[in-house]
């Protein structure tokens, strides 16, 4: 592809019932021009095109998928991504509902069928005479029509297409087994002479109770992949629908998407903030727990960002609107769940393929089973022969597989997202529980990345504040985070600056400036000796500040020292119990730092990490990344800043700290919103709860079809005379599928509650 720009696109496919339609629509978006990649989940109902920019004609795409038989929307025009969601939940409610609507038309239709087809169970019933019989048997075939004709008319529309274009679904095994089960009962009501004796037995029933109950396994479906899309419903109803702005000094109420860029935004205690900004006037502690994950109220000032859908806690506050509409952080979080909810771990990949040639294989053993009962079977081998043809095709429909791994990922992911773990591809959560080696940056990382003065120290010709007072009228100037601590602390203390001129900046050493008629510098050692200073006793003694884990920071005006400043990067709280918790796991914890040693080995100690690296260029971070992958470990990569962007990529899961910069956020698999290392350990526990539950899933899909199919072609009626009705072989096509939903539905509660005592024992 070369430079050729990538673009991701996403549509919503409808139509779908099982991994072998996922599989179709995939191939059918595969072979559009322009097309690199496609990702097609079935629980979403969704797919995830990339293409070359500028070579996508979406008619085209529209066109290929409806002639396949899906649909496909692709006019989402200028709707916002909570305008679709809505509209999607909106159809998927319908969706239920009618599914519902044809339930009910199809049990009550069903039970008199059932009774006529089971009549001769019943006292007093079976002796009746056989022109009773068919005449009975005439009002099971009429009834049925309509429940294959309304009830079950989707899954009559949906083989038909399939087969116009030489493709086989779950459609094509419920039509092919009731289809068959009525056309061989009409004619054994029709021409009963044409078939041997003891074998002309319609069974009507067949077709009826199938239809009806794999219509309520698709309802019970739908109802589930509502229940785990309410993560992102959650997310959309975090924003409130009004908000108050000041226009022109006067309080008007408006629409939250009516706000713009600028405007003034008033939120008083208890309601919920409308959009991104900082704040102008006032202080409060927000409720930042529904985004982040944290429990605890943060407190903010002025000049603090707000984040749209937290909840002001207890103070009036003002602030400026920063992002609205799709560029909220909210906004971004709810795209990034969307996409992916949407994506597709690889193990499902794998379990589409099989899919794929799972239905056609499923059709051949149901020829090969009527024919052997045909061949082989006693006096009643014809009735036996179709009986055991359409069990082997109704049991056998795909459902179970193609909802065995979307729906615990859906959930994985939503849980994530409600820790404050935003997941970008659910390749993560396939992976994660693998990881063995943990790679920590320092500042940023372990620490806070927000720097202060811990100590001032002036020599004897100057006091505290004229030191303060000359470094931040230089370091005004400066964009350094140190330079930035001691401007802090000097407007902390209402401490006046002096004008300066002549500002300059030397990279990785310092900065200068004129400041009251002297020539001020401020910075490492090696920059204000390069310049002139003189080196005595008192300044080498305050360079060695860096063996307690601080840094220093000389001051000189006209080449005389004047002081120093210790300015220390706090650890982040929780860091020390997030390591102990990682080895617990035995997880091998590095740190990578391209900060001095004493500086790296002093924080390092203070949180419990033994190996560790400083002065790491970003080229040193990859090859020790790749060293360890190399060795066969699985590596995880935890940054801020744009010298761990390259590690973040070549790690097998990039994390980055929610407040990186955006090169690192790109580079990133994870972002921790929450900017709490908590995440990294339970992002490792929610995807090892989630591969287990997908592996549950995935075992009792597939021995459920390993163990129904032979049981349904009757190998256990030789020995112990009992032959699987396709009535049985529909209830349990459908329990199957339930069971898959309702066992990946436990994930909500798992990891809710392993997540909650992880950090009671820790803490205990």
């Amino acid at each position: 592809m070369g430079t050729e720009k990538v673009v991701t696109q996403e549509f919503y496919v409808s139509g779908m019932h099982c991994a072998a339609c996922v599989r179709i629509v995939e191939e059918t978006l595969l072979g559009v021009e322009g097309v690199v990649s496609a990702q097609v989940s079935l629980a979403t109902e969704t797919a995830l095109v990339e293409s070359i920019h500028g070579t996508l004609d979406l008619m085209e795409i529209y066109n290929a998928v409806t002639e396949r038989g899906y649909g496909i929307k692709v006019d989402k025009g200028s709707d916002t991504i909570e305008a679709v969601l809505q509209e999607k939940r909106r159809q998927g409610d319908r969706r239920a509902d009618v599914l519902m609507k044809k339930f009910w038309v199809g049990l009550v239709l069903s039970i008199p069928v059932l009774v006529i087809g089971k009549i001769s169970w019943l006292p007093g019933l079976s002796d009746l005479e056989p022109i009773i019989h068919r005449r009975l048997w005439v009002v099971s075939a009429l009834l049925t029509i309509p429940i294959m004709g309304y009830v079950g008319g989707q899954f009559f529309i949906g083989a038909w297409k399939a087969f116009r274009h030489r493709n086989a679904n779950m459609d094509t095994l419920v039509v092919l087994g009731t289809g068959s089960a009525w056309g061989y009962s009409f004619m054994v009501l029709a021409f009963p002479s044409y078939f041997p004796d003891g074998t002309a037995m319609p069974f009507f029933e067949a077709t009826a109770v199938v239809i009806t109950l794999v219509l309520l396994g698709q309802y019970l479906e739908a109802k589930a992949r509502g229940k785990t899309s309410r993560t992102i419903e959650f997310l959309m109803d975090l924003r409130p629908l009004r908000a108050t702005v000041l226009i022109d000094k006067v309080e008007r109420s408006v629409l939250a998407g009516q706000i713009e860029k600028g405007m003034t935004v008033l939120v008083r205690p208890g309601q919920k903030i409308p959009v991104d900004g900082h704040i102008t006037e006032g202080s409060t502690s927000v409720d930042e727990s529904m985004i982040t994950g944290e429990l605890l109220s943060r407190r903010k000032e002025v000049g603090d960002k707000v984040i749209g859908g937290t909840t002001n806690v207890d103070g009036a506050i003002r602030f400026c609107a920063d992002s609205v509409g799709e560029e909220m952080v909210l906004s971004r979080i709810l795209e990034l769940v969307r996409k992916a909810q949407a994506s597709k771990p690889s193990i499902q990949k794998s379990v589409d393929i099989v899919a794929s040639y799972f239905v056609p294989t499923v059709m051949i053993l149901s020829v090969l089973t009527f024919t052997v009962w045909y061949n082989f079977g006693s006096e009643q081998a014809l009735n036996y022969g179709v009986i055991a043809a359409v069990s082997v095709l109704v049991i056998a429909c795909p459902c179970a597989l193609g909802l065995a791994t979307p729906f615990s990922v859906m959930i994985a992911l939503g849980k994530a997202s409600e820790r404050g773990l935003l997941i970008r591809n659910s390749d993560v959560i396939e992976t994660a529980c693998k990881i063995d080696t943990v790679i920590l940056d320092k500042t940023g990382t372990l620490t806070q990345g927000y720097p202060v003065v811990s100590t001032v120290i002036p020599t004897n010709s100057i006091s505290e504040e004229d030191l303060l007072r000359l470094a931040s009228s230089v370091e005004i100037g400066s964009e350094h985070l140190l330079g930035k601590a001691i401007v802090r602390t000097t407007s902390d203390r209402a401490i006046q600056l002096s004008e300066s001129t002549e500002f300059a900046a030397v990279p990785g050493m310092g900065v200068s400036a004129k400041v009251e008629n002297m020539t001020v510098r401020v910075g490492t050692l090696a920059f204000l000796t390069d310049s002139g200073m003189s080196v005595t006793q008192e300044v080498l003694q305050i360079d060695d500040v860096a063996e307690i884990g601080q840094t220093p920071v000389l001051v000189s005006a006209n080449n005389e020292y004047l002081g120093a400043f210790r300015i220390s990067d706090p650890v982040r709280a929780g860091s020390k119990e997030v390591i102990d918790r990682l080895k617990s796991m035995n997880v091998r914890v590095i740190m990578l730092t391209g900060d001095h040693e004493k500086t790296a080995n002093a924080v390092a100690q203070e949180v419990g990490i033994s190996e560790v690296s400083a002065r790491m260029l970003p080229e040193d971070k990859v090859a020790n990344v790749r060293r360890l992958q190399e060795e066969g470990r699985i590596v995880a990569m935890v940054g801020d800043g744009v010298n761990d962007a390259a590690a973040l990529s070549q790690a097998n899961v990039g994390i980055a700290m929610g407040d990186a910069s955006d090169v690192a956020l790109e580079s990133s698999d994870v972002v921790l919103v929450s900017q709490s290392l908590k995440g990294v350990s339970e992002l490792r526990d929610i995807s090892r709860l989630a591969v287990a539950n997908v592996r549950q899933n995935l075992f009792g899909a597939f021995i459920y079809n390993i163990l129904g199919i032979p049981v349904a072609a009757g190998v256990l009626y030789p020995i112990f005379g009992i032959l699987l009705s396709p009535l049985i072989a529909g209830a349990a096509m459908a329990f199957s599928s339930l069971t898959v939903v309702t066992n990946a539905n436990r994930l909500h509660s798992s990891i809710a509650h392993n997540l909650a005592n992880q950090w009671i024992g820790s803490s205990g």
